[in-house]
């Protein structure tokens, strides 16, 4: 197979016209060898990690697909850390939407002055920005998004409510464990057979911020512990 993007995290090889191949590895963002889901930088490496993503990401991935949730989920090969999915088309050079339930990382960093102290309890609070390693992925909002062609009012408020959703049935998940789900990104495109926005990329411990009796949940621990 041609490899056809070299990511941070996972590399992606093309099947077909309609699908690739995700390969995982054992990378992780942050920055000084300290993980943070946040970072648009590979800090370090985890042993054993990229596997633990895509069981974790083939068990939410099921899970939505069950709920009739759209995503690029096709089937998932653990000992070889690769998944089957959808080829998508981005939106615009790719979209992250990131809900948050915590004031944490970069949102405490940059509304500091407001926030009472870090931790403060958030409501479903959505932000999106635009994937940009060189600008450091800037949020951008709403109007932006419409006036510049990248997102249409009905596609801006379909990716907001359905990432809602979607965390919703992450923390419940996480909950269950005895865990909560301080943020999280998702990352969405168009099916390029369908034209349909579904969900992309991994749903993994890499992609949010997670803590268990005040701690945050280390991302090898997080898998475990779901799928115990």
């Amino acid at each position: 197979m041609e490899r056809i993007y070299k990511g941070k995290t996972k590399d992606v090889y093309q099947i077909d016209e309609y699908h690739v191949l995700l390969q995982f590895k054992d990378d992780v963002t942050g920055s000084d060898g300290v993980f943070d889901p946040g970072a648009n930088t590979v800090g370090l490496k985890i042993d054993g990690v990229g596997q633990a993503g895509l069981k974790m990401s083939t068990y939410f991935f099921n899970l939505f697909n069950s709920k009739g949730i759209r995503t690029h989920f096709v089937s998932s090969e653990i000992e070889k850390s690769s998944m089957k999915v959808r080829a998508a088309i981005m939106f615009g050079q790719g979209l992250e939407v990131i809900v948050r339930y915590r004031a944490v990382g970069s949102f405490y960093r940059r509304y500091q002055p407001y926030i009472k102290e870090e931790g403060l309890e958030l409501n479903n609070l959505v932000e999106i920005t635009v994937k940009d390693d060189e600008r450091g992925d800037p949020l951008i909002n709403r109007d932006a998004l419409i006036q510049l062609g990248i997102l249409s009012e009905d596609e801006y408020n379909y990716l907001v409510n359905s990432a809602i959703e979607i965390c919703g049935l992450i923390k419940e998940e996480l909950s269950n464990k005895g865990m909560e789900l301080y943020d999280i990104k998702l990352e969405f495109g168009r099916d390029k057979e369908s034209d349909e926005i579904m969900l992309i990329d991994e749903v993994s411990a890499g992609n949010m911020r997670v803590y268990k009796d005040g701690n945050s949940v280390k991302p090898l621990e997080l898998t475990q512990l779901l799928l115990a």
